[in-house]
């Protein structure tokens, strides 16, 4: 059973990163709240413990919780193989928003993310950190949600293994998981130029749980498929975010992609479902998606293909199509039963 600590200071998050230790529970602290285009941002840090292992968990809305209001919705970020959940809440000076968390709160939305075992601020392990390490991350984080907001039920979006572990996480809890939305996504990886390239590696993967991720390695999320699909300033500063945490990631959502699809079972994904591909995403093809949209037993699914955009949806330079075609799936209405 998971036990939860509230926020840390800034300066023992900082010190502590990734030393696998968390201090006892002290009292909250709110990040200074920051003014984009007018509206005030408020953000805040806690952490979760899957057994002994400390969980760095990160929370943005507009204006800071107060007693007796009425819960927003809320949208938790699931972050992929390569980089931390850094990737969701970019600062780009002069190139206009890149975090999803500020264009999501703005919205109405409740924005959460968390960096999974071995990623980011979190605890480091011996482990790699697979998928269903990362299911397990998610149930403790769910905890902390639930707490905090008093939403038993809240909306998932995954990029590339992210929407793995977000998917693997709506099987093993479906009563907490709302709306899904599936980015750049694999079913079986059938086709896939990435990943037929990375199954190369597998017999390392095998025996080894951590790889190496440079900034090289970085600037290949956006530019192995189709480059000119996300600003090079962009990528650089994902790369200058990430590097503060070393050049290692875990190998196991590698392993997972390369061995073992498919990791999600479509008839078991009941939540509403929106899955959404970049033009040029070489991750999985589209009749790869199209297998697994097919099987999805919730008619509440859609399947959206960006153009211009390839393997990072929330990198691209046409980025805010995919803020459009997320807001739209996340505020339905409530279809009439016929």
């Amino acid at each position: 059973m998971a036990n939860f600590d509230r926020l840390l200071p800034r300066r023992a998050v900082i010190k502590g990163a990734g030393i696998g230790l968390v201090a006892g529970a002290l009292p909250a602290q709110d990040a200074a709240a920051a003014t984009v285009d007018g509206s005030e941002i408020w953000s805040s840090e806690y952490w979760a413990k899957k057994g002994d292992v400390p969980l760095w968990i990160y929370r943005k809305r507009v204006g800071a919780p107060k007693p007796g209001e009425p819960s927003r919705p809320v949208i938790f970020f699931v972050h992929g193989s390569s980089v931390s959940s850094r990737v969701f809440d970019l600062n780009v000076p002069g190139h206009g928003e890149y975090s999803v968390m500020n264009e999501f709160a703005r919205y109405g939305f409740d924005c959460w993310t968390m960096d999974h075992e071995n990623y980011g601020k979190s605890g480091r392990t011996s482990g790699n950190a697979d998928i269903a390490s990362g299911v397990e991350d998610l149930k403790a984080a769910a905890e902390v949600v639930i707490r905090e907001t008093g939403r038993p039920k809240f909306h998932f979006l995954g990029e590339s293994s992210g929407a793995l572990r977000a998917g693997a996480y709506a099987m093993a809890q479906p009563e907490r998981a709302d709306r899904l939305v599936f980015a750049a996504f694999t079913y079986k990886g059938e086709g896939s130029p990435t990943l037929t390239k990375r199954a190369e590696q597998l017999a390392y993967y095998r025996s080894h749980n951590m790889r190496k991720r440079d900034r090289d390695m970085i600037r290949s999320i956006a530019t192995r498929d189709k480059p000119g699909t996300s600003e090079v300033t962009a990528v650089e500063a994902l790369a200058d975010a990430e590097m503060q945490f070393g050049d290692q990631v875990p190998t196991g959502t590698y392993l997972d992609m390369t061995a073992n699809l498919p990791v999600v079972k479509p008839e078991k994904v009941l939540s509403p479902v929106l899955l959404v591909r970049g033009e040029y995403d070489g991750i999985a093809t589209v009749a790869d998606l199209e297998e697994f949209f097919n099987l999805l037993p919730n008619g509440d699914r859609q399947f959206v293909i960006l153009p211009g955009t390839a393997h990072s949806v929330t990198l691209a330079t046409n980025r805010q199509l995919f803020w459009h075609v997320t807001r739209a799936f996340l505020t339905m209405p409530t279809p009439i039963a016929t």
